[in-house]
């Protein structure tokens, strides 16, 4: 089985490689970046030498450098994790998100129609749907709920999952799509909450929350996340959106509160900031579907879970460390400056 693994040297995207490359050791992974910021390269250390690994540095924007690594590699599979996924960034400039979530799954549909292919995975959001509220913790997203977005980066990724519906429809491309809560974990980059937090806990800098920080959000470990992935593209009906939700429901502030008492840090590090605009205030996903056709369930608690996360970033400081100077940006260039191709 040969899988192409787009934007695999991200957060979700690397745990999904070193998942499969560890569970399937006759597969072919190969990893499409383009790295920007939020792709680094020193993730993929451990796996660079593995003979079944290969890197390329393109976007899956360029139809170009798409089709010519499909000519040479023939994939069974395209897992597309490419994205551009911070909501603020989305904010100050949608342009690129609109390129890259878009525009770039067409790239990659296109080349999976000309080149043929037994499954193009399209790895999306519970954002597609917006928000629930706050007083109804009956609640939650199943796969036939509306979409309903709420910023640029929702609505970039709900274009793209309904382009690749469209695709599967008119031209009978073999697809699937997964919607996941949010995930946390190892080399989780440390512009989102948890890291944040973490890193700036240690530092004893203070730990912006946006509003009250009473936004709910559904958390889910992101080895979870790579095994119902895994189970989709091997076992999901085509044609077909799986939801994955961690059953970890957790109010911002509660998640801040957890790292504090964690590291043994003071609460009063917490500081409250001007809300996000347009802000979801629930996310909560029912699995039901992917439990009863593949079998999947969320296997770490939160409290275990956390307490992993916050192990790893301190094992594993340089990493975050190096990420946070904006050093990490150079370690393509130091690596790579003399080879042609990797």
């Amino acid at each position: 089985m040969n899988i192409i693994v787009t934007g695999g040297a991200g957060f979700i995207g690397s745990n999904f490689v070193f998942h499969m490359l560890n569970k399937y050791p006759d597969y072919r992974i190969v990893c499409l970046d383009c790295l920007t910021y939020a792709g680094n390269l020193s993730t993929l250390e451990p796996v660079m030498d593995n003979p079944n690994f290969r890197f390329v540095k393109e976007s899956i924007t360029d139809r170009e450098a798409v089709y010519k690594l499909f000519e040479e590699e023939h994939p069974d599979m395209v897992v597309n994790f490419a994205a551009e996924s911070h909501v603020d960034r989305s904010i100050e400039n949608p342009e690129v998100f609109l390129d890259t979530n878009i525009k770039g799954t067409a790239v990659l549909m296109d080349a999976c129609r000309k080149y043929g292919i037994k499954r193009y995975h399209q790895v999306s959001t519970d954002e597609v749907y917006g928000d629930l509220p706050l007083d109804r913790p009956d609640l939650f997203f199943t796969e036939e709920t509306p979409i309903h977005t709420s910023s640029p980066y929702s609505s970039s990724k709900a274009g793209a999952d309904l382009l690749v519906l469209a695709y599967h429809r008119t031209y009978g491309l073999p697809v699937t799509i997964s919607r996941c809560s949010n995930n946390y974990g190892p080399y989780h980059f440390p512009e989102k909450l948890i890291p944040l937090m973490i890193a700036n806990a240690l530092n004893d800098k203070p730990l912006p929350v946006y509003g009250e920080g009473l936004n709910v959000r559904d958390w889910l470990y992101v080895e979870d996340h790579c095994k119902a992935i895994d189970l989709i593209i091997h076992n999901g009906r085509v044609g077909e959106v799986y939801n994955v939700g961690g059953h970890n429901e957790k109010t911002n502030i509660e998640i801040v509160k957890i790292i504090c008492k964690e590291l043994g840090k003071p609460e009063s590090l917490i500081t409250h900031v001007e809300d996000r605009k347009g802000h979801d205030m629930r996310y909560a996903i029912d699995p039901t579907k992917i439990h009863n056709e593949l079998g999947w369930l969320p296997e770490t608690k939160f409290e275990d879970g956390i307490k992993k996360t916050i192990q790893w970033y301190l094992d594993n400081k340089e990493w975050w460390e190096t990420i946070i100077s904006g050093e990490y940006q150079n370690y393509y260039e130091k690596m790579y400056a003399n080879r042609e191709e990797i």
